[in-house]
């Protein structure tokens, strides 16, 4: 299923704020990550110089998606060097 892409505002790399101005969040949260989880949201802040706060409301909304889908009967594929993969959300 190929969903549209949308575009998020690009960010500086001096700061973790968009380059336009943010929308207005709804609900505010705080979280203790565990160490690997951690370490993967700084790896990815790193690698695309997103705001940690971008990439746990993506993450979030990327697991509802996957979540949704998997309960209705769907597959979760990889597809890797031409072999598709079955992933087991555990």
């Amino acid at each position: 299923m190929n969903l549209p892409r949308r575009r998020e505002p690009r960010l500086s790399a001096s700061q973790e704020q968009p380059a336009s101005p943010p929308a207005t969040a709804a609900e505010r949260v705080t979280v203790a990550l565990v160490p690997k989880a951690a370490t993967d949201l700084q790896s990815t802040h790193e690698r695309t110089r997103m705001s940690k706060t971008d990439i746990v409301n993506r993450a979030i909304s990327l697991y509802e998606f996957v979540e949704a889908e998997m309960s209705a009967g769907a597959e979760l594929i990889v597809r890797r060097d031409g072999e598709d993969h079955v992933v087991e959300l555990l």
